[in-house]
Parts: structure tokens; C-alpha cells; sequence
């Protein structure tokens, strides 16, 4: 099953994709969203008797959820390619015995195609970096890594966009570079696990056609069921939180000379299976 946010006639509908046709049955009810599925407040049944069928190219995708419990919940130095590229910027060089954990702020969310929003006068220094999210499905506190996938209603692509500057500016850690509003692409649909196991999947990321990031969702330092049993260690992981699992390396901040991205520049980002996010960088003003 692929769960879309659709906007439709002003409104937020839930759509179920098929990538077999390329389209999208978008439901014409409005009483819930794919919140309210991912929460298990109404059933897909509910949803889907009356709707109607759209070439996916001509819907209107907003990001799948959005109706966050709290902050986005993000690892960091989750490759260890990712980890050894950036040696220098950190004050331990050993690998990490225990996932890094940040978040990042809701508002920084935005569609699969939507605008990225880039203000030259706060930052400088705006980075791409190609993930695989979780979307959790069941509440659950110390998860055991064998039941961590019951927790898991599904996964989609991210692009956790980094402002470098701020992020240093600021001690170094991740909040704030990462919680700038409009700068977090989610999509473009959310993919339940039932039709695609995730732990060994292409990810990449493009920059006006160009291939920066190429890795494997295999090469994660930390699995899924890892994560979510560290995460979960007396913390209660709710239905509808979302979790970011890291970038593999060919970071712009870490390249020579670096990459960083500008007005008008194109992102794609995206894992096999799940889709793809298709961003443009757009001035706009955040002060």
C-alpha cells in the first residue's frame, strides 16, 4: 500500500497510489487524513468507497503526514562513509557505539515537489543529505529489535536539509541548522512494509542532474531494528512520529571544494521502491 496526501479543490485528501499506471485513487471523503490512518483512527475502507483516479504527474502532492506529535526524530553518522568524510568536524574520531540522536522542527516540512525555501541573509550554506525515513505506526517504549517492525507502519524518502553555518554557529549541534521552516522535503508517499522491505535500497540524491550521493539503505551503520530498540529505551515512540535514519556520504559540506546549494538549483533525491522528491531551490524570505 502507498498513502498520498493529496491537495485537491483546496482541501488535504488521502490517495492511494498505484506505480503499476502511474496514478492515484484520490478518496472524496474528507473526514480524515493519512494522519488519522497512520494513527489507526479510521480505516481504509471508510476512506476509499467513493473517490476518483488521477494521472499521478497532475497531483498535487503535499508531504504524507502532518500532524506531528512532537519533533521530527533524527540520527546522525548513520554511514560510515558519512561519519569518516566529515573526521575533522567533530571532537572524537572513533566510530559511535550508540546511534546519534537529534530532532529537527515540524514546520521545516515540505512536499515531494514543493519549493525549498532558500534566504541568503540567514545562511549561506544550505547542504542536501538523501535519507530514508520511518513513519511509526504503534506506540511502543523499549521496543526489543525482534518486534521493532510491528512499530513500523511504513517509510518514505527525506532530504534533511542542513544549514551549515547555523549549524556551527550554534554550538555544532543540529537543531537549529536543521529546523529552518520549509527546508525538509517528505514524500512523496508512504510505503507500508508489507510491500517493500527496506533494509537494503538504493538511496541517491541529484543536484541539477548531477549524482552526489550513491549508497544503500544496507550500509546503514545502525539498522532500522537498531534504531528503533535504542530510540524507544524507556522513551515512548508514538503512531505518527517520524524518523529520520541518517545520510550516506557526498555531503556538500564536505567536499573540495564544497557544494552548496543556491537559488534556482534542482534536488532529487530518491530511494528504489519508495519514489522520488523533486525540489526546487527558491529564494524567500525567513527573516
Amino acid at each position: 500500500m502507498r498513502l498520498a496526501s493529496v491537495r485537491l479543490n483546496g482541501e488535504l485528501r488521502i490517495g492511494m497510489v498505484d506505480v503499476g499506471d502511474d496514478s492515484v485513487f484520490v478518496s472524496s471523503s474528507l473526514v480524515a487524513t493519512v494522519d488519522d490512518v497512520v494513527r489507526g483512527l479510521i480505516g481504509l475502507d471508510q476512506v476509499f468507497s467513493v473517490g476518483e483516479r488521477i494521472a499521478l504527474e497532475d497531483a498535487d502532492l503535499a508531504a504524507p503526514v502532518s500532524r506531528f506529535n512532537r519533533d521530527l526524530l533524527c540520527t546522525g553518522w548513520n554511514y560510515l562513509d558519512h561519519f569518516y568524510e566529515t573526521e575533522g568536524k567533530r571532537s572524537d574520531g572513533k566510530p559511535p557505539e550508540h546511534p546519534n540522536f537529534f530532532t529537527r522542527g515540524p514546520d521545516s516540512v515540505i512536499g515531494p515537489r514543493d519549493d525549498i525555501a532558500w534566504d541568503p541573509e540567514l545562511s549561506q550554506r544550505y547542504d542536501y543529505e538523501a535519507e530514508l525515513a520511518l513513519v511509526i505506526g504503534l506506540d511502543g517504549r523499549s521496543i526489543p529489535e525482534d518486534q521493532a517492525s510491528k512499530h513500523v507502519f511504513g517509510v518514505m524518502v527525506a532530504n534533511d536539509v542542513s544549514l551549515r553555518d547555523l549549524q556551527f554557529r550554534h554550538g555544532g549541534q543540529w537543531l537549529k541548522g536543521k529546523s529552518i521552516d520549509r527546508t525538509c522535503p517528505l514524500g512523496p508517499w508512504i510505503t507500508t512494509l508489507d510491500e517493500i522491505d527496506p533494509s537494503d535500497l538504493e538511496i541517491t540524491c541529484r543536484v541539477n542532474g548531477e549524482l552526489l550521493q550513491s549508497a544503500s539503505t544496507a550500509q546503514l551503520a545502525f539498522s532500522v531494528p537498531r534504531l528503533l530498540a535504542e530510540l524507544s529505551q524507556g522513551m515512548t515512540l508514538r503512531a505518527g512520529d517520524v524518523i529520520l535514519t541518517g545520510t550516506p556520504s557526498g555531503i556538500g559540506n564536505a567536499r573540495d571544494p564544497q557544494i552548496r546549494l543556491g537559488e534556482g538549483d534542482l534536488v532529487e533525491t530518491g530511494i528504489a521502491g519508495l519514489g522520488s522528491l523533486v525540489n526546487r531551490v527558491v529564494r524567500s524570505s525567513l527573516l
